[in-house]
């Protein structure tokens, strides 16, 4: 059971660096400093909104409008730790007895 939980540790570890990339990469667009109609590029930032934004988007539903800011990737990274240690401390003490 120890190697299930480090495997969905390990999966929100790797998660959590997809939605930093996310959130870079869209800096990078925003202020014009890759080239948006390069077709690398632009295939990148296609992965990552389709690895994230259904994770964003019921987020943004409950969100109040803060103008440009978007803050739920911040939220969904405030998430992933939890969920992390949870799975760490909790279940991992439970299912082996503490």
């Amino acid at each position: 059971m120890n190697a299930l939980i480090d495997t969905l540790i390990y999966a929100l570890s790797l998660y959590w660096w997809i939605i930093i990339a996310s959130a870079i990469f869209s800096w990078l667009y925003a202020f014009n400093v890759v080239n948006a109609r390069n077709q690398f590029v632009s295939n990148i930032g296609n992965v990552l909104y389709r690895l994230t934004e259904p994770v964003f988007r019921p987020i943004r539903r409950f969100m109040p409008d803060l103008g440009g800011i978007d803050i739920s990737p911040i939220i969904v990274l405030l998430i992933i730790f939890f969920l992390q240690r949870f799975l760490d401390s909790t279940v991992r003490n439970v299912l082996t007895g503490f």
